[in-house]
């Protein structure tokens, strides 16, 4: 009888705890399909931190569930979107939300399709807080209806970003002093620091991405050319999956063109212990992406001990500190991401340096733990 009353007392007490934390409505892109954004959105639904100092709902904004529908206009699609939208009108009536933290694409038809999550949560008077994992709001500024309907989007609103070098994106929208930076951060994989015996005949190269020009294909596959030309022996492996703009054909097709037969090898997409395999047995990891914010694989590649090659784009910078854990090279410049990966192909001892080295950084500021403990102070101090 006593243990049955003590029981229900902390049941009861719980209860009552739980009722005085402040509520916080998340709308925000959950996966499937697996993307940057929907990643960190999911790691904040399972944020303990979060989920101790708040009482926690998701909306999810997505409308697509696999890779292949974005992009794409269907009739599920619609049904998804108005589906999300009723469950965000209805939790916005039946509670008191003290903040509204929404994760909206700012550009183009999904800036659109999400700018209504966001004036609806202002119709209620909620604070909102927007998190922006995304590029491109610089080339529609000046255009209808984007003028006029993304400064009443951004207005008195905060602005998560992941980098102080993404805010020239929004800057005629979003003023300075809205703006509060968070970089992303990735589960770790390894409970003690991790040792690699990297002993390659031959330096293997790794590409991690679905193959899309903007992530450096071709950037890459012409700077190999160049440096088979000056005699140098590598293995490029490619891993990820096909674009419409380059299938495995097309990519074949490429690589016989430059006579890289044998040198660049692509391996479709791979996850788990496959993935694995190719971090765990490369030399360099090599990214020369010239569209994107926060690429999450650089991440991944420094919990490997991995040195990068990448470019001056988004982000990259302050993951990719030059001739610290590897080299920032010109955006789509060809000759110096050729060079750069040339001086790491001439020396192991700087591949290893520079891999530790990356190693040391994603320990202080990109693991899951920062993450968590960063973003969930900066809710607590919008409130």
């Amino acid at each position: 009888m006593t243990n049955t009353i003590w029981i229900y007392s902390y049941i009861v007490a719980n209860y009552f705890l739980y009722m005085q934390k402040k509520r916080l409505l998340f709308i925000t892109p959950l996966p499937p399909p697996v993307h940057g954004s929907a990643m960190v959105s999911q790691y904040i639904k399972e944020c303990r931190e979060l989920q101790d100092e708040f009482q926690c709902d998701f909306v999810n904004l997505s409308t697509s569930r696999h890779i292949d529908e974005i992009g794409k206009r269907s009739l599920m699609k619609y049904i998804r979107f108005f589906g999300a939208y009723f469950i965000t009108f209805w939790r916005l009536l039946t509670h008191r939300y003290a903040l509204c933290y929404l994760a909206i694409t700012c550009h183009g038809l999904g800036f659109l399709k999400d700018a209504p999550f966001v004036l609806l949560c202002k119709l209620f008077g909620r604070k909102v807080v927007i998190h922006q994992h995304n590029k491109g709001m610089s080339k529609c500024v000046e255009k209808q209806p984007y003028k006029w309907l993304l400064p009443v989007v951004y207005r008195n609103t905060k602005v998560i970003l992941l980098s102080w070098h993404l805010y020239t994106d929004i800057e005629k929208i979003v003023k300075k002093e809205q703006v509060i930076i968070c970089p992303n951060g990735i589960l770790e994989l390894f409970d003690e620091e991790p040792h690699f015996e990297r002993n390659n005949n031959v330096p293997q190269l790794l590409f991690l991405s679905n193959l899309i020009p903007s992530k450096g294909v071709y950037v890459l596959l012409d700077a190999l050319k160049i440096l088979k030309e000056k005699g140098y022996k590598f293995l490029c492996n490619f891993v990820g999956g096909e674009s419409k703009e380059i299938t495995k054909e097309i990519f074949a097709q490429t690589v016989e063109e430059r006579e890289l037969d044998g040198m660049a090898m692509y391996h479709g997409p791979k996850y788990g212990k496959e993935k694995t395999a190719f971090f765990t047995n490369s030399d360099i990891f090599v990214q020369p992406t010239f569209e994107d914010c926060f690429p999450l694989t650089l991440l991944e590649a420094m919990q490997y001990k991995l040195p990068i090659v990448s470019t001056d784009e988004g982000a990259v910078p302050d993951m990719v500190k030059n001739e610290t854990n590897g080299f920032v090279c010109k955006r789509m410049d060809v000759d110096s991401t050729a060079d750069a990966i040339a001086r790491l192909l001439d020396s192991k001892e700087l591949r290893t340096l520079l891999g530790e080295n990356g190693y040391r950084l994603f320990k202080k500021y990109y693991t899951l733990d920062v993450f968590n403990k960063g973003i969930t102070e900066i809710l607590k101090e919008q409130i």
